[in-house]
């Protein structure tokens, strides 16, 4: 097996912005120590919950190199640096590797919708052009292109290439990904109302989006499965599984900025074209948290 980046919950880190639309880099740092303070095992910038996909080339690359400098090496820094262009990929990867990023988290390419050739000639790309360790991110529901267990296997035989975020939800994918892969590759949940069921085929945690909410919490479910103390983390997984299903009410990361700012933590709102929640959401979302005395 490969050096693993991070074992247990890793944050998708949302990013805040002022009310102009501008990167609210004040606010970042704050949230990063806040995570890391409770608990959190690594950072990811610049994902699907960082609205990467609105970013400038220039915002991109400021956002990975302030979470590197701001993290100042308490716990790995992760950029995502995935596109549907590869060599676009490859510049954006080289970049946060010279800005000190401890790995990479690599999207399937969106919208080509490429063959699972194109996708092991993609991936050996830009891992053939930096000497940092990738995360293959699978999220067929957001990409239209799944990453079959072979290819992922294919995969695995670079030296680059040391994890996989499996986001399909699909625990039946990830049990056969787990079976035929979790000796040579790693496999982190990509989906928080399943980190138990992953980690007990023998995932190494999670890269979450309920961490932003409760980190010590999710911290601990996935670390008493580390310990093999499935029953305290199933305890975790049923009571906040209300919680993970409103985070997920609209597609992230709008609900979960939401949450950020009825709890006091502003962060605004989402570029467009993701958009403001509706009254409705707002409110069975507002009464989870009230629920869990969350609230402000």
């Amino acid at each position: 097996m490969k050096n693993t980046i991070f074992t247990g919950a890793g944050i998708a880190i949302v990013t805040p912005f002022n009310a102009d639309g501008s990167i609210n880099y004040s606010r970042l740092g704050e949230m990063i120590d806040n995570q890391i303070e409770n608990s959190t095992d690594a950072i990811i910038i610049c994902g699907t919950t960082g609205e990467a996909s609105t970013m400038s080339d220039e915002e991109h690359i400021e956002c990975i190199k302030f979470a590197v400098k701001h993290t100042a090496g308490r716990v790995p820094v992760i950029a995502g640096t995935g596109s549907n262009d590869t060599a676009y990929a490859i510049e954006l990867s080289k970049e946060a590797e010279a800005a000190g990023a401890d790995g990479l988290l690599l999207v399937t390419p969106y919208y080509n919708k490429t063959t699972q050739k194109g996708l092991i000639l993609h991936f050996n790309a830009i891992a053939d052009a930096v000497n940092i360790p990738i995360i293959l991110y699978n999220i067929p529901g957001r990409t239209g292109v799944s990453i079959e267990v072979a290819t992922v296997k294919e995969l695995a035989k670079h030296k680059n290439i040391v994890a996989v975020k499996e986001a399909s939800g699909n625990i039946s994918y990830a049990a056969k990904l787990l079976a035929e892969c979790g000796d040579i590759i790693d496999v982190y949940s990509g989906n928080d109302d399943i980190i138990v069921p992953m980690m007990s085929l023998g995932a190494k945690g999670v890269i979450s989006v309920l961490s932003h909410i409760i980190p010590k919490e999710t911290h601990l479910m996935a670390q008493y499965c580390l310990d093999n103390n499935f029953a305290e983390a199933t305890k975790l997984q049923l009571e906040y599984l209300d919680l993970i299903n409103s985070l997920f009410i609209e597609v992230n990361p709008i609900p979960v900025k939401e949450a950020l700012n009825m709890t006091g933590v502003d962060v605004g709102g989402c570029r467009m074209p993701l958009c403001e929640m509706t009254d409705e959401h707002k409110t069975v979302l507002r009464n989870c948290l009230a629920k869990h005395g969350l609230l402000k």
